[in-house]
């Protein structure tokens, strides 16, 4: 068929809610647009160089996503996801151009909204505060919002009848839309603001007294969105929102009746983590965003479009901002509260706090609309498990790290530079995240997305978590309440490798992806699917958390084989198929899409099966994130890898309505019973490591592993600590009008909780050779770092920032 006409952004397809009050959270898709596709792969890149080998990978390129290497090989234990990513630039030996981390943030981001409501601590499925009658309102509110309730002496029948029958009136609107400015949901640890810049005799919005703001809100209420659009709060679970102008940073919403609001303690350990991820989003991946690679596609034949990098090389920065803006909105937030789920895993990538001369990626941007995301959980209850998802040189070589091909973190000659880098940019996220103003809604930190632990090798890695660590604690300080917990991927060595890693850890975490579907390849139905993971996964969780403490499930999917779309990358074919490209040969065991991918023709019992398989899931890994939240459409107007899009199973009835439900459907023989240490949710001994255990994971490690070999860092190029910090910057607040909203006093913060933290950012050494930072599996040339060689570093702050260029240091 032919390619439809490039289009400047991609328009994914509409979602909203229906107005049916007997299902008052049910979504529904529109109508598929019948567009078909044909995909243009060149053969050689814009200097004529071939793009791929014979078996279809690029040359040099590490195995792509999802490959055997980087599961689990354990006698038939389910693999663990492995994933993909691009590059196809010739390797630079050095630049010209000095690194330079100094840059100037001028961004603002769009209205953040705020999240305030009822408390309730008991566990009730009823809708929580508001139990079959409206609540009580305070008689100083009453005052507040109403004015004088002064009686007259002469209180004439028919006035006061009719004095009544209004302020019933007034009083059944206000309770009905529950919009009342109430100090609800200050205490906490997040500020409330206290500063609203309101004028005496208003309410936080500034609305004279006597009249009704639309602050807060449950099942049923009008919901005025951050970019002026309407819609309707539907949350059948208690869920409260809350959205006040000038008091962003209340953090009293609730998601559901049965979670914690903002502002209580959340209980690692009792508490679930009922969570899913918002991927595709600000790490965009083919198969998440099928459309956008299609479409850029489109406009080039020079350049294959199969990563981010790709996707800017080719001239996508403004489809990739038209993405950010379309593909996730407000409305999304408020349906996770209401399908049940109470938190977010959002991956990001270095590119949201820098980017150097020489990397394609688009710089900054998607930091403005991670500040929109926190607004957005904030303001609907909602916790957010921030993930560090691609890191510089990339630190799995798959295409959500940014660039397919090879890795370059803690690997081959520039892997200690990378690290460094990749430290650098943990510390700032730290700092940000941790200040009082976001560290009770960001309060998870995954702080490396699927490192190659294998190759990388157990010492090392453990050693860069140790660092990454202290950083985070630095930026946050030790205890509960101080910062976020810390997130380790297990870097598919198995999380039994981890056992007894960092005892006294202050609320740090293991980060597992187990799934089923990119290992041996089946045809047997989905309805023989139902006990497998709780055969597989609960008894792997349950010993973690007795041995390391507690641990997560970040990514898993509804997925038994590897059909779909882009699943496996762009062009790389799949399995089930024996059309992929590496790891084989595999067999042909049938057709996808008849077999696996019809979902709008799928009978009851298929839905069903699924269903079943999706709550055996849960109950076995028992704090999780569903991977993902959404997948669009592709050009040919429709899901193509619809296991992995919660959205899409919620709307098709293969998904759980209540995430609940799925607790004993392994039978209750493998939920974890016990109670975690005091130290790892911040409590006593929090941080108190052993000096042994600290020595023997000093950073940086002696050695760099690279093929063939390790060689000593001392004859690595390497950086030193003497450049200006980068700080992230806080959100602007404007009103729904557009006028800056009353907030002359508020404090947003400064991107920097610990001002005692003052190392400076690594910077490149006189006298060191810098190579490109995805050189690849190369042997490095020896030495690289001697006096002889006065060489400029390989690349600065992009020109974007209008810094100057960071002082060359002199060697040590």
């Amino acid at each position: 068929m032919a390619q439809p006409p490039p289009s400047a952004h991609t328009v994914y397809t509409p979602l909203p809610l229906t107005t049916d009050d007997s299902q008052p959270n049910a979504l529904y898709n529109a109508p598929p647009s019948p567009h078909g596709s044909s995909f243009h792969v060149p053969t050689q890149d814009q200097d004529g160089l071939p793009y791929t080998d014979d078996m279809g990978i690029p040359m040099g390129a590490a195995q792509p996503r999802f490959l055997g290497r980087a599961l689990y090989d354990d006698g038939g234990a389910p693999s663990m996801r492995s994933s993909i990513a691009s590059s196809h630039n010739p390797y630079s030996h050095d630049r010209s151009s000095a690194y330079t981390t100094d840059s100037t943030y001028n961004l603002n981001a769009a209205p953040a909204p705020i999240s305030r409501g009822f408390t309730e601590s008991s566990y009730r499925d009823e809708p929580g505060f508001f139990v079959g009658e409206q609540p009580v309102r305070r008689r100083d509110e009453k005052g507040s919002a109403y004015g004088s309730t002064t009686k007259s002496r002469r209180r004439p029948i028919i006035i006061g009848v009719g004095i009544l029958v209004l302020l019933l009136a007034v009083v059944g609107v206000a309770l009905a839309l529950t919009v009342f400015k109430s100090k609800i949901g200050s205490s906490g640890s997040s500020p409330s603001s206290g500063s609203s810049g309101s004028a005496p005799g208003s309410t936080a919005s500034g609305t004279p007294a006597g009249k009704i703001a639309i602050v807060t809100g449950t099942d049923g209420s009008k919901v005025i969105a951050d970019d002026g659009s309407t819609f309707t709060y539907s949350n059948p679970y208690g869920g409260t929102w809350y959205w006040d102008e000038n008091d962003p940073f209340n953090n009293g919403a609730r998601a559901q009746s049965w979670t914690p609001a903002l502002n209580e303690t959340f209980r690692y350990g009792v508490d679930k983590i009922r969570g899913v991820n918002i991927g595709g989003w600000l790490v965009t991946e083919p198969f998440i965003v099928p459309a956008l690679y299609q479409n850029v596609q489109a406009t080039t034949t020079t350049v294959t479009v199969i990563d981010e990098w790709t996707l800017i090389q080719a001239g996508g920065s403004a489809a990739l901002e038209e993405h950010y803006k379309t593909f996730i909105t407000e409305q999304d937030f408020m349906q996770i509260a209401a399908a049940g789920l109470n938190y977010v895993r959002i991956p990001i990538g270095f590119w949201a706090i820098e980017v150097l001369d020489g990397e394609n990626f688009l710089p900054k941007t998607s930091w403005t609309y991670l500040l929109k995301a926190i607004q957005w959980a904030r303001k609907y209850g909602l916790r957010i498990n921030l993930d560090l998802h691609a890191l510089p040189g990339s630190q799995n070589g798959w295409n959500h790290s940014g660039r397919l091909g090879s890795f370059n973190v803690l690997y081959g000659p520039m892997g200690l530079v990378n690290a460094q880098r990749s430290l650098d940019y943990i510390r700032i996220i730290a700092e940000f995240i941790s200040q009082p103003e976001y560290r009770d809604v960001v309060t998870m930190f995954g702080v490396t997305n699927e490192p190659q632990g294998n190759q990388i090798g157990i010492d090392n890695l453990s050693s860069y978590y140790l660092q990454a660590y202290n950083n985070v604690r630095l930026a946050s300080g030790i205890g509960e309440g101080k910062g976020p917990f810390i997130s380790f991927h297990d870097g598919f060595l198995g999380l039994g490798k981890w056992d007894g890693f960092l005892p006294n850890a202050d609320r740090a975490s293991m980060d597992l992806h187990p799934y089923l579907c990119f290992s041996t390849q089946s045809t047997a139905p989905i309805s023989t699917y139902g006990t497998r993971p709780c055969d597989s996964w609960g008894g792997q969780f349950n010993s973690t958390m007795k041995n390391f403490g507690f641990v997560v499930a970040g990514e898993f999917s509804n997925a038994v084989t590897d059909c779909g779309l882009y699943v496996n990358g762009v062009g790389q074919g799949v399995r089930y198929e024996g059309t992929y490209t590496s790891d084989g040969p595999w067999p042909k065991l049938g057709n996808c899409a008849s077999d696996w991918l019809d979902y709008p023709n799928w009978d009851a019992a298929t839905k069903k099966a699924y269903m079943t398989f999706a709550l055996a899931s849960m109950d076995a890994l028992q704090n999780f994130f569903f991977w993902t939240w959404k997948v669009g459409n592709s050009t040919a107007g429709k899901v193509e890898a619809p296991h992995w899009s919660y959205q899409l199973g919620l709307e098709n009835g293969w998904m759980p309505r209540d995430p609940r439900s799925a607790a004993g459907q392994c039978g209750n023989t493998s939920p974890f019973v016990g109670t975690l240490s005091s130290w790892q949710t911040g409590g006593a001994g929090a941080g108190n490591f052993d000096p042994a255990v600290t020595n023997a994971l000093a950073w940086p490690p002696a050695a760099i592993s690279t093929p063939g070999g390790s060689f000593p860092i001392n004859i690595l190029p390497t950086l030193t600590p003497t450049g200006a910090v980068v700080t992230l910057p806080p959100p602007t607040f404007t009103s729904v009008s557009g006028q800056p909203a009353a907030t002359a006093s508020l404090n947003v913060g400064n991107g920097w909780a610990n001002p005692g933290d003052t190392a400076g950012m690594m910077k490149p050494i006189a006298g060191c050779k810098y190579l490109d930072p995805w050189i690849g599996p190369v042997q490095p040339p020896a030495p690289l770092c001697d006096n002889a060689r006065r060489q400029l570093p390989f690349g600065k702050a992009s020109t974007t920032d209008a810094a100057p260029a960071a002082t060359i240091t002199a060697p040590p």
